[in-house]
């Protein structure tokens, strides 16, 4: 452990911490943030009435709107000659969010990014490769900072140039990757193109995020780079990656309770669910001075793990993200995630990890086709074989999802691949829509 004082802490030790800085915080964002103090006038809440960490649930929630809304420092709790850096959102869903740090919250950023790396397995004696893209995206910067300070030795690859990628962990001896899981996979498929073998690497771990992934994905990732694979969580709206991550039992993310608190709450009521439950992932920042944050709606769904772990963390598990809210895709009144296609597809011998779900229209009713690749060596020519597959992905599908999907079998190295976040809802509706009113 990188801090086993906090880590493996008494839950009352742990609690009654959460508590001294909730109520602290509460009151700076009321008196700093002119949102909040509507917010909570408006509902009520008096920051210092706060007497249990239960309190919470009387409060307000943040919403990505909101910080759409404030636009650009909108919601920063500090004068702007606090703030040392600036991150911020893609923006491809609309307006986009501006994240502020302070130079604590950048001290506090790479301790937490530390601690994953430790998790892992990484050490000061390490090689570390960040292939996250550098910039105002979270994900480059915030390992890049955190295996520093662990001491390791860090090479800030960033994104792209796969082969340049894979000659330099084979020549570097990097031990540990960081970078997209669906980015790992490409790293995996061009090392088998360019003739490496995973034995004649030094790699033994990575930690993948800043995409939901499932167990089926972890499996290929670890087969195909010979390594543990571990993730990492986070999102730039709290802080970027850090906010969680797996140790090497790989049984559950463990929340870093001593800046965050982390409610899981009903997708539909929004009311607080029992431990073990699923629903959308609720956080609010103890000690972020740039942007603190009540009560935000991450969208992301999960679970909180009962039980601790083999470990000796005593720091609460939450499970990988399952999927987004906002990503669910409705199928004749049924609910998937594409996470959910993607752990049945990779089940299947023949089928290599790589698919896309596209969205059109057929007259007025929504078409949905799963166009998956066949993995490498699979002969196109024989047509029945061809038809097999394509029956049984159909069938495994349905079978799953309780609902039927269009499948369409596409050839080896078809789908784009991604060196950032794997795109893998396609939806033309807009577009035929668009055109039809021509």
């Amino acid at each position: 452990m990188y801090r086993p004082e906090i880590e493996s802490a008494p839950r009352e030790a742990i609690e009654k911490l959460q508590l001294e800085r909730l109520q602290s915080m509460l009151i700076r964002v009321y008196d700093n943030v002119g949102m909040y103090r509507k917010r909570f006038d408006e509902a009520g809440f008096d920051p210092r009435s706060v007497q249990s960490l239960e309190d919470l649930s009387h409060a307000p929630f943040t919403t990505k709107d909101d910080l759409r809304n404030a636009y650009p420092y909108g919601l920063f709790a500090v004068p702007l000659k606090d703030i040392v850096r600036i991150h911020s959102s893609s923006g491809t869903t609309g307006q986009i969010t501006v994240g502020g740090y302070t130079r604590h919250d950048l001290e506090v950023w790479a301790e937490l990014v530390a601690r994953v790396l430790t998790a892992a397995g990484a050490t000061a004696d390490s090689i570390v490769q960040v292939a996250y893209g550098y910039g105002l995206f979270t994900g480059g910067l915030g390992v890049h900072d955190g295996s520093q300070l662990l001491g390791a030795m860090t090479v800030p690859a960033s994104g792209g140039n796969t082969k340049r990628q894979v000659k330099m962990l084979k020549d570097l001896g990097v031990n540990l990757l960081a970078c997209t899981p669906s980015y790992a996979l490409r790293i995996a498929e061009t090392m088998q193109e360019m003739g490496v073998d995973a034995d004649e690497m030094a790699l033994h771990g990575g930690v993948f995020g800043a995409e939901p992934w499932s167990e089926q994905m972890r499996t290929q990732i670890e087969n195909g780079l010979g390594i543990r694979a571990t993730d990492i969580y986070g999102l730039s709206e709290v802080m970027g990656p850090g906010v969680a991550g797996e140790c090497e039992c790989q049984s559950g993310l463990h929340v870093f309770e001593d800046h965050f608190l982390l409610e899981v709450v009903d997708t539909e009521t929004l009311k607080p669910v029992p431990d073990n439950q699923y629903g959308e992932v609720v956080f609010t920042t103890l000690t972020k001075e740039g942007i603190p944050l009540v009560r935000y709606r991450t969208r992301d769904i999960s679970r909180i793990i009962l039980g601790e772990c083999a470990c000796g963390r005593t720091l609460r598990r939450m499970e990988r993200i399952t999927g987004r809210s906002d990503d669910m895709l409705i199928i004749r009144g049924v609910n998937v995630y594409p996470s959910q296609i993607e752990q049945v597809l990779l089940g299947i011998p023949g089928i290599a990890p790589h698919y896309q779900v596209v969205l059109s229209k057929k007259g007025s009713m929504d078409h949905i086709e799963a166009q998956v690749e066949v993995a490498p060596g699979f002969s196109f020519d024989e047509v029945s074989k061809l038809e097999m597959l394509k029956r049984q992905v159909g069938i495994e599908l349905a079978s799953s999802l309780s609902v039927s999907i269009s499948v369409k079998l596409v050839e080896p190295k078809s789908i784009t691949r991604s060196e950032g976040k794997a795109k893998r809802v396609v939806d033309l509706r807009v577009k035929e829509e668009g055109a039809a009113g021509q």
